[in-house]
């Protein structure tokens, strides 16, 4: 749990104006108090279960194992949930609160599409208003899922701002809230923010690592030795390393985007950031001398982002996990390869974490596990990696 002020370590916290503290206060006391509702909790795990479609398979990559030829990998198939991703656990958790809160109306802020599509499916379910913020450059990218959004009867307001991408959908839906926190709950989509939401968003995921530790010990493959997530704001990765926290024996590992270069444009906050403030929360952060943010750049919509949750720069800074990057054509190798060994087509911010094993398997024995969560599936990529795939 964060300390009294929402910290973990140093990092975290509430840097928000004042007329938005009373909104968290409330949403902090209702969270704890349907943290320990068995009612709350028996009808999240109901949706969980029948809607979203949980448990998700540990998988079997032996194809993909064939080909490193180490240690046998497994995939955490979150792509199998309604709407394609992870982002559906966090988006019933938190839209059933809004509903306990006696809020009508949702709003959030999207990337990738996935958590303004989860979001979207809540709302359309419970029977709540909903409006999604979305960088002008997001929505170009994400076509798909832009579509999926207004077809589930959400409004999907272009941000023109800055970079036109994450970091400025999340900016104006904070503002949005401020003028309309009676009547609507902000469904942040990862684990960043003020206090409570990366407790929040955290313990929503951590039913991915859980869910982990039931099904390795049916695995016949030796000890888990590594787990891998990609890293943007870093929902899925704390939702697969928190149940892991305390156990030494699993190297943690979350794969942040190198874009073009670490020497060039990228998102790599853990790598190359330093703290500071951004969105309500002290946390590691992509920032000039000066203190300004400089612009994320991904390939991957849903990692272009400059800052990370507060809790993976407090595990950074102790050790608990590592933080590594890699290229977008790194990215666009792994997205490749796994469609052609498993059948199976990655959302490109899972290929970040796929990408990984060309350093990592070398150096395992094949008497280990490597488990990758694969976050979601590619669908809403194949378009925009088609063109980026045509130009080379």
């Amino acid at each position: 749990m964060p300390d009294k002020d929402g910290r973990f370590g140093s990092y975290g916290g509430r840097f928000v104006p004042e007329t938005v503290m009373p909104a968290l206060n409330e949403l902090e006391q209702f969270y704890l108090k349907a943290s320990q509702d068995q009612s709350f909790q028996a009808e999240f795990q109901h949706y969980l279960k029948h809607y979203a479609g949980r448990p998700t398979m540990l998988y079997y990559a032996e194809n993909l194992t064939r080909h490193y030829g180490r240690a046998k990998i497994f995939l955490k198939r979150e792509d199998l949930l309604h709407t394609g991703a992870h982002k559906i656990n966090n988006a019933l958790g938190q839209a059933l609160l809004a509903r306990r809160m006696g809020k009508n109306r949702l709003v959030a802020e999207t990337g990738a599409g996935q958590h303004g599509v989860a979001c979207a499916t809540a709302a359309a379910l419970f029977g709540l208003e909903c409006c999604v913020f979305m960088g002008e450059e997001d929505m170009e990218r994400q076509a798909l899922n832009v579509f999926r959004m207004k077809l589930l009867g959400t409004e999907v307001i272009p941000v023109t701002s800055g970079s036109r991408t994450l970091k400025d959908a999340t900016s104006e839906a904070l503002r949005y809230w401020v003028f309309h926190v009676r009547d609507t709950h902000y469904i942040i989509g990862s684990v960043v923010g003020p206090h409570p939401y990366p407790m929040i968003v955290r313990d929503f995921q951590s039913v991915i690592g859980r869910e982990i530790i039931d099904q390795v010990k049916s695995i016949s493959s030796g000890p888990l030795r590594h787990l891998i997530a990609c890293v943007g704001g870093g929902s899925n990765a704390m939702g697969t390393f928190h149940p892991f926290r305390n156990d030494r024996e699993v190297e943690k590992i979350g794969v942040e985007a190198a874009g073009k270069g670490l020497g060039s444009e990228h998102a790599a906050s853990l790598t190359l950031g330093r703290p500071g403030v951004l969105h309500g929360a002290l946390s590691y952060l992509l920032q000039d001398t000066e203190g300004q943010v400089i612009p994320a750049y991904s390939i991957s919509a849903g990692l272009d982002y400059p800052g990370v949750g507060p809790e993976h720069s407090f595990f950074k800074d102790n050790g608990t996990a590592r933080y590594v990057s890699v290229t977008d054509s790194e990215a666009l190798a792994a997205f490749q390869l796994l469609a052609r060994t498993e059948g199976i087509i990655p959302a490109l911010e899972s290929a970040h974490a796929l990408a990984f094993l060309e350093k990592l398997m070398p150096d395992t024995s094949p008497d280990e596990a490597v488990i990758v969560c694969l976050s979601g599936r590619g669908d809403k990529d194949v378009q925009q990696v088609a063109k980026v795939l045509e130009g080379l």
